[in-house]
């Protein structure tokens, strides 16, 4: 095993990894943003890609913020269209990341996203 790949994290969302004063607040914003302000989601090979209005990067921001401390193991990228055009947030990882993605964000019942 090479060094490099004895430093990738392993595929488990650790939601203790965020304070516990901000937990709650972490998933409600999870939930507010992938069920009622997703307006596409797109399959990856690694992932997944969400579509927003360019009004929710703040919200966006701040959730990944936290995701990051509680699934290291993911890849974030925002993409901001100039103007007033839409927020892509893809994130990506290692294989079994759609699986983490799709229990954690519920994307299989009531995502908001197309």
């Amino acid at each position: 095993m090479s060094a490099e790949s004895s430093q990738i994290p392993a595929v488990a969302c650790v939601p203790s990894a965020i304070e516990p004063a901000a937990r709650t607040a972490h998933f409600a914003l999870a939930r507010e943003l992938f069920e009622k302000r997703c307006v596409e989601r797109v399959t990856l090979p690694d992932g997944y890609a969400f579509r927003f209005l360019p009004d929710s990067l703040e919200e966006i921001a701040s959730f990944v913020a936290n995701e990051r401390k509680c699934c290291p193991f993911m890849s974030f990228e925002l993409n901001l269209a100039p103007g007033s055009g839409p927020l892509w947030l893809r994130m990506t990882g290692p294989e079994g990341t759609r699986d983490v993605l799709d229990a954690e964000l519920n994307l299989a019942g009531s995502c908001g996203c197309k």
